[in-house]
Protein backbone atom coordinates (compact mmCIF):
# COMPACT_ATOMS: atom_id res chain seq x y z
CA UNK A 1 0.00 0.00 0.00
CA UNK A 2 1.26 3.47 -0.87
CA UNK A 3 2.16 5.83 1.95
CA UNK A 4 0.20 9.11 1.87
CA UNK A 5 0.82 10.89 -1.44
CA UNK A 6 2.80 7.89 -2.78
CA UNK A 7 2.65 8.82 -6.47
CA UNK A 8 3.54 12.40 -5.68
CA UNK A 9 6.56 11.21 -3.69
CA UNK A 10 7.58 8.93 -6.57
CA UNK A 11 7.65 11.96 -8.87
CA UNK A 12 9.48 14.05 -6.26
CA UNK A 13 11.97 11.21 -5.79
CA UNK A 14 12.63 11.04 -9.52
CA UNK A 15 13.23 14.79 -9.70
CA UNK A 16 15.45 14.75 -6.61
CA UNK A 17 17.51 11.84 -7.93
CA UNK A 18 18.09 13.50 -11.29
CA UNK A 19 18.96 16.79 -9.60
CA UNK A 20 21.09 15.04 -6.97
CA UNK A 21 23.18 13.49 -9.74
CA UNK A 22 24.59 16.91 -10.55
CA UNK A 23 24.91 18.39 -7.03
CA UNK A 24 28.09 17.70 -5.11
CA UNK A 25 27.79 17.50 -1.31
CA UNK A 26 29.83 19.87 0.86
CA UNK A 27 30.27 20.57 4.57
CA UNK A 28 31.57 23.72 6.21
CA UNK A 29 34.16 24.29 8.88
CA UNK A 30 33.09 24.55 12.52
CA UNK A 31 30.42 27.25 13.16
CA UNK A 32 32.45 28.96 15.90
CA UNK A 33 34.90 30.05 13.19
CA UNK A 34 32.18 31.74 11.12
CA UNK A 35 32.14 34.93 13.21
CA UNK A 36 35.60 35.77 11.90
CA UNK A 37 34.25 35.62 8.35
CA UNK A 38 36.15 32.41 7.80
CA UNK A 39 33.58 30.05 6.24
CA UNK A 40 35.25 27.26 4.31
CA UNK A 41 33.61 24.49 2.32
CA UNK A 42 34.93 20.94 2.01
CA UNK A 43 33.73 18.43 -0.56
CA UNK A 44 32.43 15.09 0.72
CA UNK A 45 33.41 13.49 -2.59
CA UNK A 46 29.84 12.35 -3.31
CA UNK A 47 26.71 13.76 -4.88
CA UNK A 48 23.16 13.79 -3.47
CA UNK A 49 21.86 10.85 -5.52
CA UNK A 50 21.89 8.32 -2.70
CA UNK A 51 20.40 10.88 -0.33
CA UNK A 52 17.53 11.46 -2.77
CA UNK A 53 16.80 7.73 -3.02
CA UNK A 54 16.75 7.26 0.74
CA UNK A 55 14.84 10.48 1.42
CA UNK A 56 12.11 9.28 -0.95
CA UNK A 57 11.94 6.00 0.94
CA UNK A 58 11.65 7.80 4.29
CA UNK A 59 8.95 10.17 3.04
CA UNK A 60 7.01 8.23 0.41
CA UNK A 61 7.45 4.63 1.46
CA UNK A 62 8.75 1.56 -0.32
CA UNK A 63 6.57 1.67 -3.45
CA UNK A 64 7.18 5.36 -4.13
CA UNK A 65 10.93 4.98 -3.67
CA UNK A 66 11.20 1.88 -5.86
CA UNK A 67 8.95 3.38 -8.55
CA UNK A 68 10.96 6.62 -8.65
CA UNK A 69 14.19 4.66 -9.17
CA UNK A 70 12.71 2.40 -11.84
CA UNK A 71 11.70 5.59 -13.66
CA UNK A 72 15.19 7.04 -13.13
CA UNK A 73 16.91 3.97 -14.58
CA UNK A 74 14.46 3.83 -17.49
CA UNK A 75 15.05 7.48 -18.33
CA UNK A 76 18.81 7.05 -18.15
CA UNK A 77 18.90 3.93 -20.28
CA UNK A 78 16.27 4.78 -22.90
CA UNK A 79 15.85 8.57 -23.00
CA UNK A 80 19.54 8.98 -23.77
CA UNK A 81 19.23 6.56 -26.69
CA UNK A 82 16.26 8.44 -28.14
CA UNK A 83 17.07 12.09 -27.44
CA UNK A 84 20.63 12.24 -26.13
CA UNK A 85 19.43 13.57 -22.75
CA UNK A 86 22.11 12.76 -20.16
CA UNK A 87 20.57 11.47 -16.93
CA UNK A 88 23.52 9.53 -15.50
CA UNK A 89 26.84 11.20 -14.69
CA UNK A 90 28.75 9.41 -17.46
CA UNK A 91 26.04 9.67 -20.13
CA UNK A 92 23.38 7.03 -20.54
CA UNK A 93 21.92 4.55 -22.97
CA UNK A 94 22.17 0.79 -22.98
CA UNK A 95 25.97 1.00 -23.20
CA UNK A 96 25.86 2.29 -19.63
CA UNK A 97 25.25 -1.30 -18.53
CA UNK A 98 28.99 -1.81 -19.05
CA UNK A 99 29.92 1.01 -16.65
CA UNK A 100 31.31 -0.27 -13.34
CA UNK A 101 29.05 2.14 -11.43
CA UNK A 102 25.83 0.84 -13.01
CA UNK A 103 25.39 -1.85 -10.35
CA UNK A 104 25.14 0.86 -7.71
CA UNK A 105 22.45 2.62 -9.75
CA UNK A 106 20.67 -0.71 -10.10
CA UNK A 107 20.83 -1.03 -6.31
CA UNK A 108 18.74 2.15 -5.95
CA UNK A 109 15.53 0.20 -6.65
CA UNK A 110 15.80 -2.41 -3.85
CA UNK A 111 17.48 0.15 -1.57
CA UNK A 112 14.54 2.54 -1.88
CA UNK A 113 12.15 -0.32 -1.25
CA UNK A 114 14.02 -1.55 1.85
CA UNK A 115 14.43 1.96 3.25
CA UNK A 116 10.75 2.77 2.70
CA UNK A 117 9.56 -0.52 4.18
CA UNK A 118 11.60 -0.02 7.34
CA UNK A 119 10.76 3.68 7.66
CA UNK A 120 7.02 2.99 7.72
CA UNK A 121 6.94 -0.01 10.06
CA UNK A 122 5.99 2.22 12.97
CA UNK A 123 5.64 5.89 13.85
CA UNK A 124 8.65 7.92 12.75
CA UNK A 125 11.52 8.07 15.18
CA UNK A 126 14.89 9.50 14.29
CA UNK A 127 16.78 6.31 15.08
CA UNK A 128 14.34 4.27 12.95
CA UNK A 129 14.89 6.57 9.99
CA UNK A 130 18.67 6.42 10.42
CA UNK A 131 18.49 2.62 10.52
CA UNK A 132 16.24 2.61 7.43
CA UNK A 133 18.70 4.78 5.51
CA UNK A 134 21.72 2.75 6.61
CA UNK A 135 19.94 -0.43 5.52
CA UNK A 136 19.21 1.13 2.14
CA UNK A 137 22.83 2.22 1.78
CA UNK A 138 23.99 -1.32 2.58
CA UNK A 139 21.70 -2.66 -0.17
CA UNK A 140 23.10 -0.18 -2.71
CA UNK A 141 26.66 -1.25 -1.96
CA UNK A 142 25.79 -4.96 -1.87
CA UNK A 143 24.13 -4.83 -5.30
CA UNK A 144 26.96 -2.66 -6.64
CA UNK A 145 29.63 -5.04 -5.39
CA UNK A 146 27.86 -8.10 -6.79
CA UNK A 147 27.55 -6.31 -10.15
CA UNK A 148 31.25 -5.42 -10.12
CA UNK A 149 32.26 -9.00 -9.37
CA UNK A 150 29.98 -10.42 -12.07
CA UNK A 151 31.18 -7.96 -14.72
CA UNK A 152 34.78 -8.84 -13.92
CA UNK A 153 34.14 -12.60 -13.87
CA UNK A 154 32.33 -12.61 -17.20
CA UNK A 155 34.48 -9.82 -18.69
CA UNK A 156 31.54 -7.85 -20.05
CA UNK A 157 32.18 -4.68 -18.11
CA UNK A 158 34.48 -1.76 -18.70
CA UNK A 159 38.15 -2.75 -18.30
CA UNK A 160 39.39 0.66 -17.10
CA UNK A 161 39.45 -0.52 -13.46
CA UNK A 162 40.75 -3.62 -11.79
CA UNK A 163 38.25 -5.21 -9.42
CA UNK A 164 40.02 -3.90 -6.31
CA UNK A 165 40.33 -0.38 -7.75
CA UNK A 166 36.65 -0.40 -8.70
CA UNK A 167 35.65 -1.49 -5.18
CA UNK A 168 37.86 1.21 -3.67
CA UNK A 169 36.51 3.90 -6.03
CA UNK A 170 32.82 3.05 -5.98
CA UNK A 171 32.33 1.70 -2.44
CA UNK A 172 35.09 2.32 0.07
CA UNK A 173 35.78 5.96 -0.79
CA UNK A 174 32.07 6.82 -1.06
CA UNK A 175 30.78 5.46 2.24
CA UNK A 176 31.98 8.23 4.64
CA UNK A 177 30.36 11.00 2.58
CA UNK A 178 27.20 8.97 2.06
CA UNK A 179 26.88 8.31 5.80
CA UNK A 180 27.10 12.07 6.43
CA UNK A 181 24.34 12.63 3.88
CA UNK A 182 22.25 9.95 5.61
CA UNK A 183 22.51 11.89 8.87
CA UNK A 184 21.10 15.00 7.18
CA UNK A 185 18.42 13.05 5.28
CA UNK A 186 17.24 11.32 8.45
CA UNK A 187 16.90 14.57 10.39
CA UNK A 188 15.09 16.33 7.53
CA UNK A 189 12.73 13.38 6.93
CA UNK A 190 11.99 13.10 10.65
CA UNK A 191 11.16 16.81 10.93
CA UNK A 192 9.01 16.76 7.80
CA UNK A 193 7.07 13.66 8.81
CA UNK A 194 6.37 15.20 12.22
CA UNK A 195 5.18 18.41 10.56
CA UNK A 196 3.03 16.51 8.07
CA UNK A 197 1.57 14.20 10.77
CA UNK A 198 2.44 10.86 9.17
Amino acid sequence: MFAPFGLLWALIGLILTIGGTWLEAFVTNAPWNWSQGNIEFYSLGVNFQVGAVLFTGCMGGRHAAALSQIAYLSLGLFLFESFGFQVFTQGGGLDYLREPSFGYLLGFVPAGWVCGALAFRAKPRLERLVFSCLSGLAVIHLVGLVYLVLTHLFRWGDDRFSLLNAIASFSVSQIPGQVMIICAVSVIAYAMRRLMFY
